[in-house]
């Protein structure tokens, strides 16, 4: 199957405005995002789907591919959609624009989903909560699974309620990349709003309400940060982004360091041997010891 990987950047956002072309350590949002999607072994092309001649002229610019769309989508996925016509494409993936630490594992396992369930017309991910104060964190957005991996729901609110520790299950929660089936993207799109999808403000709930199914994969990656939502993440993601960079650097340095040592030491000892095997040809050969004397 034909796999199109598709990044959703609009330049206008109420908390950060030109949020795809803010810089983190040199290289701009946008930028970051697509490098990390672009690992991704499974993706058979990857576009970012933009409102914005900036923004297409920046992925351009480091020799990405960008398509111009509407700028009256009222979401990331119709974007998504509309950038799919363009392309060929049996599976879709819609990967987020604000994900600078994307991990591409992540990207494979919404794609394997739905090439490894034929039953499943669409497909996203979900990792365990493992603080406690994520679970009361309306930004954080928990799901519930049914025994085959499907969605049950997805909240702002702490699901599923647990009773006392001896009935404690996994809080998952969601990740949102998601992967459609071609026809369905299509279908999707044109679904109404229903009222939970609202009320939580969460589109994707409007998949179940209609009587649709979302597989849910618990992810196998790290979480390595957060989305860059406001001001407030953008700077911690540059002192990430920034850090592990720095020690990239020093981590390459140390190599460089020790195999440049080792070869000084090759280089010295070689010389060395040289040294001793030239200095007893001089010398010619040992002359036996003669006795009595």
């Amino acid at each position: 199957m034909n796999i199109l990987g598709v990044i959703p950047a609009r330049y206008a956002s109420t908390r950060l405005p030109g949020k795809p072309l803010a810089d983190i350590c040199g290289k701009t949002l946008i930028r970051r995002v697509y490098e990390r999607a672009a690992l991704s072994p499974l993706l058979d092309r990857l576009v970012v789907a933009t409102d914005d001649e900036r923004i297409l002229e920046e992925v351009r610019s480091f020799g990405g591919e960008a398509v111009l769309t509407s700028s009256d989508h009222p979401n990331g996925t119709c974007r998504v959609a509309e950038a799919a016509e363009k392309y060929e494409g049996d599976i879709v993936l819609n990967i987020q624009g604000d994900e600078p630490l994307l991990d591409p594992l992540m990207v494979d396992e919404v794609a394997q989903a739905l090439l490894d369930d034929d039953s499943a017309l669409s497909s996203t991910l979900c990792v365990p909560i493992t603080e406690r104060s994520m679970l009361d964190d309306p930004s954080v957005v928990k799901v519930v699974r049914d025994l085959r991996g499907f969605a049950l729901y997805f909240s702002r609110y702490p699901i599923p309620y647990i009773r006392s520790d001896a009935d404690a299950v996994t809080v998952y929660e969601h990740i949102g990349i998601y992967g459609f089936r071609r026809d369905f993207l299509n279908i999707y799109v044109s679904l109404p709003p229903t009222p939970l999808s609202l009320a939580e403000s969460l589109e994707q709930l409007k998949i179940m309400e209609h009587g649709y199914s979302m597989k849910v994969s618990v992810s196998g990656a790290e979480r390595k940060g957060t989305s860059v939502d406001t001001p407030e993440d953008l700077e911690a993601v540059r002192r990430t982004v920034c850090s592990n960079e720095v020690k990239s650097i020093l981590c390459s340095n140390e190599v460089k360091s020790t195999v440049c040592s080792n070869e000084v030491k090759s280089t010295v000892c070689s010389n060395e041997v040289k040294s001793t095997v030239c200095s007893n040809e001089a010398k010619g050969p040992a002359r036996p010891a003669v006795k009595g004397v």
